[in-house]
């Protein structure tokens, strides 16, 4: 039995009972009776094995048995023999239509039996009908296999979408939209490549593939040619900047700070670049510049936890503690994970006599750096990493 399809199987058995809906004359509707209390019984001792040979004679007798043709196929199906439990799932269904979690299970057998056609009708219905979320996760990466299978990628992505607003964590959901982006991204790649490979957009795309793969020169040149055939091209400046950010010579450094300024001047709703402004402000020892640019980014963007943790530290910087106080509060709200805000708000605590909230935000900070840490590891062994940071590991050693 598949490991998450087992956890549906007190799930959707708790749905149904066993007594029949039909009218039967008085000695078969005995029998019936009867087996139907033998299943009962072998079911509640968890002996399904004994139950399915019950069912079947419940079935047979009364063939428009719902109850009982439900739970023969739910049966048959957690014993892998999805042949046979695939008819009792169906003719449930078309007794009574409104079976969403055996309509569910209908289709997920459907696909083991490679009837993807059916599989995906009944996957789909079932799939916005249902409630119980480890159920609703099982359909959906059901679907997610099936489109990608057929190559709808976007149907794919639609589900990824909804999968990860119920469970964002779940890890199979993660790698189910891991791999399914990772697809359009090399779809959409193709597509670009056949209908215009010497646009600017083009250029950009390969950047980011340069990036990727942590060839940053490269990435650099396409991104300059990008710029060259259209100065203007939506985000290129910044993502230019983004990378020459990285760099630690001072004359690329300065170059960085240059396609940011372009990139405010092309766009002055561009909030991330006036943020990285700000940055480069407090940098330079520059308070007031950089306190104009963090409080025009909060003011374009309040949700963004940077731009107010850079607020808050321009105010600390100003001696305005009590001003800085509730915009470290928001940033580790809006982004719990940041280890350098909770280190900000630690000591900010601290200063203002607050022990207790000081000493949790201290405990914050340390296992947001030791994840992160061990994240530095992990992609540092994966090598995704930038050319020039890599050159610096190696030179460590």
């Amino acid at each position: 039995m598949p490991a998450r399809v087992a956890l549906l199987f007190l799930v959707l058995f708790s749905v149904f009972s066993i007594p029949a809906l039909s009218q039967q004359p008085e000695s078969n509707q005995s029998q019936i009776e009867l087996h139907e209390r033998l299943a009962q019984q072998y079911l509640s001792e968890r002996k399904p094995e004994l139950a399915i040979p019950e069912l079947e004679k419940v079935v047979a007798a009364d063939p428009n048995n719902v109850d009982a043709t439900a739970n023969l196929g739910v049966l048959l199906f957690f014993q892998k023999n999805y042949a046979d439990a695939v008819p009792q799932l169906r003719k449930a269904v078309q007794l009574n239509p409104q079976l969403w979690k055996i309509q569910a299970l209908l289709g997920i057998g459907e696909v083991r039996t490679s009837d993807f056609a059916d599989a995906r009708k009944d996957l789909e219905t079932s799939f916005s009908q249902i409630q119980n979320k480890k159920l609703k996760v099982e359909v959906g990466l059901e679907l997610v296999g099936l489109y990608n299978g057929s190559s709808d990628l976007d149907d794919a992505a639609r589900i990824i979408t909804q999968l990860k607003k119920d469970d964002p964590e779940n890890p199979e959901i993660l790698y189910a939209a891991y791999r399914t982006y990772a697809d359009l991204s090399g779809e959409s790649m193709l597509e670009l490549s056949l209908a215009a490979p010497d646009s600017a957009q083009m250029h950009q795309l390969l950047a980011h593939e340069e990036t990727r793969e942590g060839n940053t020169n490269g990435a650099i040149a396409q991104y300059k040619q990008a710029i060259v055939i259209d100065p203007h091209l939506p985000g290129v400046h910044f993502e230019l900047a983004e990378l020459l950010a990285t760099s630690q010579d001072p004359v690329i450094k300065k170059e960085a700070e240059q396609e940011y300024h372009v990139a405010v001047a092309e766009d002055p709703q561009d909030e991330k670049a006036i943020c990285k402004l700000g940055e480069i402000a407090a940098q330079k020892g520059d308070v007031k510049q950089a306190y104009d640019d963090y409080a025009k980014a909060v003011q374009l963007q309040p949700s963004d936890a940077d731009a107010k943790l850079g607020l808050a530290k321009a105010f600390i910087e100003m001696d305005e503690p009590n001003q800085a106080l509730p915009l470290l509060e928001a940033s580790v709200q809006l982004e719990p994970t940041n280890s350098n805000a909770h280190y900000r708000l630690a000591t900010l605590y601290k200063k203002l006599g607050r022990t207790d909230d000081a000493r949790r935000e201290v405990d914050l900070y340390k296992k947001y750096k030791d994840m992160k840490d061990k994240l530095r590891v992990l992609y540092k062994d994966m090598l995704v990493q930038p050319q020039e940071i890599r050159e610096d590991d190696s030179n460590d050693k």
